[in-house]
């Protein structure tokens, strides 16, 4: 499975990655991607980008490289927003793409697997948010697979197969089997998915090896994977609403 796009990685912004947006975009352009999605954490995950962050990104290119870069964030589920989502509603609009993801020290530390699913499920109805990340993350976040796959299918929400969650060195590697779970479940509802790196080091930009393997094993039908490339990325997107800085960046 060749897939030309990354809706995942983090900048030198995430204070626990080590890589600048130049450098994704460099290392992206070398694997041969056509698109990748810089998606730094937001406010409320220990480290995290300041709102600041998120409003200037407007100055960063729109293509670099040769390669599309979608100014984003991978947000967290709060419980104290009036959206529920670390990032207010003004900063995510502004964004090309929205993921958001359960995360330490965000309010939902306590494994309850029924307050973790509704504040997803809140999430989820926002028409701002465009993916949830590594849903399959079992030990630290249990969600109702069943509730959520569904949910992805009713607001059109991408569930990403996250291929650091396959990674031994990853803190979610235990729950792995869990990560599969969800894309078979996504599978067999008619959800979409992506398969991306969560690069926190350019050089793992793109490398979606694990999951792409366990994409293939499942037969997760290619036409529901949305970053197989850059042209089925924009689609995806734009067919949810108006991305309004999509090319504010201009072309360096």
């Amino acid at each position: 499975m060749r897939l030309k796009a990354d809706l995942h990685t983090h900048t030198l912004a995430s204070s626990h990655a080590y890589s600048t947006a130049t450098e994704i975009a460099m290392a992206a352009s070398a694997r041969g991607l056509e698109l990748v999605a810089l998606t730094d954490h937001g406010p409320a995950v220990p480290g995290g980008a300041h709102l600041w962050h998120f409003w200037n990104l407007k100055v960063v290119p729109s293509i670099l490289s040769g390669v599309r870069l979608l100014k984003g964030c991978e947000a967290d589920p709060v419980p104290d927003t009036p959206n529920g989502i670390d990032l207010p509603d003004g900063i995510l609009e502004q964004l090309d793409f929205v993921a958001v993801g359960l995360h330490p020290e965000c309010g939902f530390d306590d494994h309850d697997r029924s307050r973790n699913t509704e504040a997803m499920l809140r999430v989820m109805e926002n028409p701002l948010v465009d993916m949830v990340s590594h849903p399959g993350n079992e030990d630290d976040f249990p969600l109702e697979i069943d509730t959520v796959v569904a949910a992805a299918v009713e607001h059109d929400v991408i569930l990403e197969l996250n291929n650091y969650s396959f990674d031994p060195r990853s803190g979610r590697h235990a729950s792995l089997a869990r990560e599969r779970e969800f894309a078979a479940a996504a599978r067999d509802a008619g959800a979409k998915i992506a398969i991306n790196s969560d690069a926190h080091f350019h050089l793992l930009v793109g490398d979606v090896s694990h999951a792409a393997s366990v994409a293939s094993e499942i037969e997760f039908p290619l036409e529901r994977i949305v970053n197989r490339d850059a042209e089925a990325v924009l689609e995806f997107l734009l067919g949810k609403r108006e991305r309004p800085g999509l090319d504010a960046g201009g072309e360096w």
